[in-house]
């Protein structure tokens, strides 16, 4: 299993745009005029880290059925659902260097909720393109994914 085969069983899932789509939300909930980068960036991740666990939770009763031992049905669900997981390093990063004092609260956020538009945007297409979809429909499929980033960003401008 190279790299590419790799990146794509674990970035190019359900579980991966619905994780990246829960971030982009929690990021946006957290942050407020009080909030520090810290505190955003540790309540996200963590309440993540609880809604993974919860899938993975789910996924183990599914997949422990008949004869499938527990061990090989947590293994199953924690395999399938760690895109959660992974989709969201690329927006704790800019979150991570306003812990550090690089980038403010605000902009933080910002570039945080930014990356997730785009990366939705490029699962999208990729997800497409991985199942043979026609260059129209890699676009709109791209162009819908990243629209959910962009409700998200547009919620949060309002309630904030």
């Amino acid at each position: 299993m190279g790299f590419r085969s790799w990146l794509s069983d674990r970035l190019v899932t359900v579980d991966a745009i619905y994780g990246l789509i829960l971030y982009a939300a929690l990021v946006g909930a957290v942050s407020d005029d009080d909030s520090n980068s810290f505190e955003v960036l540790a309540l996200s991740v963590f309440s993540l880290v609880i809604f993974w666990a919860a899938h993975v939770y789910a996924g183990t009763i599914v997949n422990h059925v008949g004869n499938v031992p527990l061990r090989t049905a947590i293994g199953k669900a924690i395999g399938h659902s760690s895109g959660m997981l992974w989709a969201a390093i690329l927006p704790s990063l800019p979150l991570l260097l306003g812990v550090f004092g690089v980038l403010s609260v605000d902009d933080a956020v910002d570039y945080s909720l930014l990356i997730v538009t785009l990366q939705l945007g490029v699962l999208g297409y990729v997800a497409l393109k991985n199942r043979g979809a026609g260059h129209a429909a890699r676009i709109f499929g791209a162009i819908g994914c990243a629209l959910f980033g962009t409700l998200i960003i547009a919620l949060n401008s309002a309630v904030h």
